[in-house]
């Protein structure tokens, strides 16, 4: 469908792992005359670069908030967001059995949005630019909060004299058994969870007022409710200092 790419940003995390994938998949890949040029280039970036090239070609970003106006004045254009977290210490592989949004506005543009993602290795699912901030804080929320999740546990543990690297197998057996809820909230366990509060009070008052909201989204889930007692108290703001 698209006999050549141009991929500017192909030094970036995503940029290198997709153009490592195309040279695998024996994709043409040029710096003039492409049928496609792939902006992988930070989100700020994205309408000064796709400026800066000349109509003709298909032109696409791999931005997961950037709405395709960011691509004006180009017509022949779509969106493709791999929803993955990349790491330059990987190579393709990242890319195998993902999901990726795919944004366009016409059926062309879907072939060849859903073209490129199957010839990444990617699952392609349609997203309307309408849908696009919803779609990406959800994202936000599963893996950047997963570090602040990850670091604010991590520090319960150095607490206790505990290794934080021995939750990451924890964390992982939550999501290969499908999140299943488990614990002291979906037990009703309201002892053990003042006790939580007690020590992270004297250990980390910081992550109280973190703990409380977590615990009251998580009680929504169980289909249960906080005593009043556990949420009674005035909590620190997140990431603010006991003294």
């Amino acid at each position: 469908m698209i006999d050549s790419i141009q991929v500017i940003g192909a030094r970036g995390r995503v940029g290198s792992t997709v153009s490592a994938r195309l040279a695998e998949r024996g994709v043409p890949m040029v710096e003039d005359g492409a049928g496609l040029v792939l902006l992988c280039v930070p989100d700020r970036a994205i309408a000064e670069v796709a400026a800066e090239i000349a109509p003709g070609p298909w032109i696409a970003h791999v931005s997961g908030a950037t709405p395709l106006s960011a691509l004006d004045p180009h017509e022949r254009r779509f969106g493709l967001h791999p929803l993955q977290s990349f790491s330059t210490a990987r190579g393709p592989e990242q890319l195998d059995g993902a999901w990726a949004a795919v944004t366009a506005e016409t059926d062309e543009a879907r072939e060849a949005g859903v073209w490129l993602a199957g010839i990444l290795g990617l699952r392609p699912f349609l997203l309307d630019d309408a849908g696009r901030a919803a779609y990406h804080a959800g994202a936000a929320i599963a893996s950047n909060y997963l570090v602040t999740l990850r670091r604010a546990a991590g520090s319960l543990l150095e607490a206790a004299g505990a290794p934080p690297e021995a939750l990451d197998a924890l964390m992982r057996g939550v999501i290969d058994g499908g999140f299943e809820l488990t614990g002291p909230i979906a037990r009703g366990d309201w002892e053990t969870l003042e006790r939580h509060l007690e020590v992270i009070r004297a250990e980390r008052p910081e992550l109280e007022g973190l703990y409380l909201v977590l615990a009251e989204a998580t009680a929504e889930i169980a289909g249960r409710e906080l005593p009043k007692a556990l949420c009674g108290s005035e909590p620190q703001s997140v990431g603010s200092r006991g003294r």
